[in-house]
């Protein structure tokens, strides 16, 4: 079990990665997971200071974790957050050397991400009920993500004033990074439908800054939507594993079997590296 000292020291490296680094919600989230999962292991072998721990604890970590049959690629996080943690430590002088510095990420096969087809897609947009609110949100939510290729963290976050209707495009923003991503006019139609016929009415009488909220006039949330998706994902009949990525992945594919200039979809999609893009090449051939 964790204790006071080894929650103190990941409740500071998180605000200090909050802070200093400026990092996302999802990935303070996913350091604070694996972290806890190893102070637990720590604790369970009497090392009750993460000052204590040594290269030879972390390996036996490593092999505990592989032991319960945890996949290559959770391993390989488990380490990249072990590793800026100690080096934090390192840095604020809590220690004076990095127990990480020899750890070897085992090698993660990349599998070629999940693309829907044509067919899948359209059976999927057509599947919500514009009779009512939370159809047509849930319509305008699903025909964002998939015409724009947008990280559903940016659609749940998405402001009033991100989106132009009159000049046709969005505005995604990450910290000090903003990419403008144009709407075709059937996105268009669709969100504007939803402005005009829904969003009120799931609002409540509330008021939000927020494009997207849920039936209780919140707004929306990533796990929200998930679930939104998955329920019309097996309403379609798509037997795919789908997740709210996939949909960005299959608006890269399709995009760029439509002649879609690469450096065009890198652009759309906020990717730092063209390499990254050109994995969508290589999948539809």
């Amino acid at each position: 079990m964790i204790n006071a000292i080894q929650e103190s020291a990941i409740e500071e490296y998180i605000s200090y990665l909050h802070n200093e680094r400026e990092t996302s919600y999802n990935t303070e989230i996913s350091y604070e997971r694996d972290l806890k999962k190893a102070a637990d292991y720590f604790s369970e072998n009497e090392i009750c200071d993460f000052c204590l721990v040594t290269e030879v604890n972390l390996h036996s970590y490593l092999l505990y974790l592989e032991e319960n049959h945890k996949s290559a690629a959770t391993v390989s996080r488990s380490i990249a957050s072990l590793r800026s943690f100690f080096q934090y430590l390192v840095r604020s002088r809590r220690i004076q050397k990095d127990p990480t510095e020899n750890l070897k990420p085992p090698k993660v096969e990349k599998k070629a991400p999940e693309i829907l087809t044509v067919d899948e897609v359209d059976r999927l947009l057509a599947l919500p009920d514009r009779r009512t609110a939370k159809g047509m949100r849930d319509r305008a939510m699903l025909q964002l993500l998939y015409t724009t290729g947008m990280r559903v963290s940016e659609l749940v976050h998405l402001k009033m004033g991100d989106v132009d209707l009159e000049f046709g495009y969005l505005t995604c923003s990450d910290h000090d990074r903003e990419r403008r991503i144009p709407l075709e006019q059937g996105t268009r139609i669709i969100v504007e439908e939803y402005l005009d016929s829904a969003r009120m009415e799931l609002l409540k009488g509330k008021e939000s800054e927020y494009l997207f909220c849920n039936c209780s006039g919140t707004p929306m949330s990533r796990q929200g939507f998930w679930k939104v998706l998955k329920s019309y994902a097996s309403g379609a009949g798509i037997e795919k594993d789908i997740t709210p990525h996939t949909m960005r992945h299959s608006f890269a594919a399709h995009q760029l079997q439509k002649g879609t200039d690469l450096k065009r979809v890198q652009q759309m999609l906020g990717h730092a590296d063209i390499s990254t893009t050109q994995i969508y090449s290589r999948i539809i051939g």
